[in-house]
C-alpha cells in the first residue's frame, strides 16, 4: 500500500514543473510559505549527491483560518 500521492509529468523540467506547480496553488487560492530543498540541504549537510526533491509548503489562508476556527490544534 503506498503512502503518497505521485505524478509523472512528461516533458517539463524540474524547474519548470515547480514553476508549474507553484502556478497552479496560486489559481486555487494557495501560496506557498517553505521551499525545502532536500537536494541543496543533504549536500551542504552531509555532502552527499541526491536527486532533484522539494518539498512544498503550501496554504490556502481562508481554508488555513476556517480550520483552526474548528480546530486550534489542526496544524
Amino acid at each position: 500500500m503506498a503512502y503518497y500521492f505521485s505524478t509523472k509529468l512528461k516533458n517539463l523540467t524540474f524547474k519548470d514543473a515547480i514553476a508549474r506547480t507553484t502556478e497552479a496553488l496560486k489559481s486555487e487560492g494557495f501560496g506557498v510559505l517553505t521551499d525545502i530543498d532536500k537536494k541543496a540541504t543533504l549536500k551542504n549537510k552531509l555532502n552527499v549527491d541526491f536527486y532533484n526533491y522539494k518539498i512544498l509548503g503550501a496554504c490556502n489562508p481562508s481554508l488555513a483560518y476556517n480550520a483552526l476556527q474548528e480546530e486550534d490544534k489542526i496544524g
